[in-house]
């Protein structure tokens, strides 16, 4: 039997997170990529090609007898679950494997417990039960303690909540983008909850500030998304389909200000910064938005008076204008649907508010 371990091919798509380091070209610290855009980041791929010399066994053994890491009931939940393929298809538990077969894995990567301790930091709780929390987040909270954020995050304060014990993350948002957000309490509403991120069957609307007058009342960016060689801190879209990762944006038009613009945004794909990036690539960059070279005057007049205005914008909202407004999931024990709605937070409400006064003003002017 352990020959035949030896003897079979086991490709590992993608290593553990936690093992990621700067020897990897493409490494970037976790806190710097939390966005809740790059939902298929947290998930490690495996494939396995069954030996030649395979004697009959049944998948979830098979498989754990491959991951020594990995229990045999996490295996369990994650076939429940559906993450498991033989030959394409979603396979049970029982399902004998035969010479050949071509397993694919995905599995939620594990929660991280160690350097996580319970921080009694504040969190706007909007929904608890046994299984999840359900949290609205706000702009400048990292979500999970990575490269230069040890502390203060809101894995931190999810453990206080939680009396020491561990939430596990789901997805991410990023640090200046506030919103809603999702945290199983165990693993089983884990596997669950990120099947459907994965699957791309979650129900989630952005409300983004954008600079210029988006031309189109609505529309669709489609175009892969890849790191920016001139900047690895950021992401652009390229246009060989050969490159990147497909991604797909839609948004609409709510609110028109001529310097800038309301968008809702809804993400047909889960890609980092993909939001920001898209919008960038529409020619219309997040307001304020650092990376992307929104926190620069792109859009107005030439006057003294306008440019004042702008900075004390800036002032208003010291980020950029995302924000993560509704998300609708099932409930991974019940079944049942379960959508939540955020209100805009102060800082944009404040800005939007403040674009509405300087237009009736220069239009009141101008009549």
């Amino acid at each position: 039997m352990g020959s035949t371990k030896k003897n079979n091919t086991v490709k590992k798509l993608s290593d553990k997170l936690s093992s990621l380091s700067a020897e990897n070209s493409d490494y970037v610290p976790d806190s710097e990529f939390s966005d809740d855009e790059n939902v298929e980041e947290l998930f490690e791929h495996y494939k396995f090609i069954v030996d030649k010399g395979q004697s009959m066994m049944r998948l979830d053994k098979y498989i754990t007898s491959r991951m020594f890491e990995t229990s045999r009931n996490r295996v369990q939940m994650a076939i429940e679950a559906g993450y498991v393929r033989v030959g394409g298809k979603i396979a049970k538990s029982n399902y004998k494997i035969k010479p050949l077969d071509e397993i694919s894995l995905v599995f939620p990567y594990e929660k991280r417990v160690r350097d996580i301790g319970p921080e009694n930091i504040p969190l706007n709780i909007v929904y608890e039960d046994d299984d999840l929390l359900v949290i609205n987040k706000e702009a400048g909270m990292v979500v999970h303690p990575g490269h230069g954020h040890f502390s203060g995050t809101l894995v931190n304060a999810v453990a206080y909540h939680l009396g020491g014990k561990n939430g596990i993350l789901v997805h991410r948002i990023d640090k200046d983008t506030s919103g809603i957000l999702v945290v199983a309490k165990n693993e089983e509403a884990q596997m669950k909850l990120a099947k459907q991120f994965f699957d791309h069957t979650t129900k989630r609307k952005y409300v983004a500030i954008v600079w210029g007058n988006v031309e189109q009342d609505e529309g669709t960016i489609d175009g892969n998304i890849t790191r920016d060689e001139s900047d690895r801190m950021r992401f652009m879209v390229t246009k060989d389909p050969s490159k990147g990762k497909h991604a797909v944006t839609h948004y609409r038009v709510l609110e028109r200000f001529g310097y800038v613009t309301v968008v809702e945004c809804i993400l047909e794909t889960g890609r980092t910064h993909q939001i920001r990036v898209h919008m960038k690539y529409l020619g219309h960059p997040l307001f304020n938005d650092e990376r992307y070279g929104g926190n620069k005057i792109l859009q107005g007049t030439i006057f003294t008076k306008y440019k004042q205005f702008i900075e004390n914008c800036f002032k208003i909202l010291p980020r950029q204008g995302l924000h993560a407004k509704t998300l609708g999931f099932v409930h991974p024990t019940t079944g049942k649907q379960m959508d939540f709605d955020s209100p805009i937070p102060e800082d944009m409400k404040a800005l939007i508010e403040k674009m509405r006064n300087y237009i009736k003003s220069r239009n009141d002017t101008e009549g």
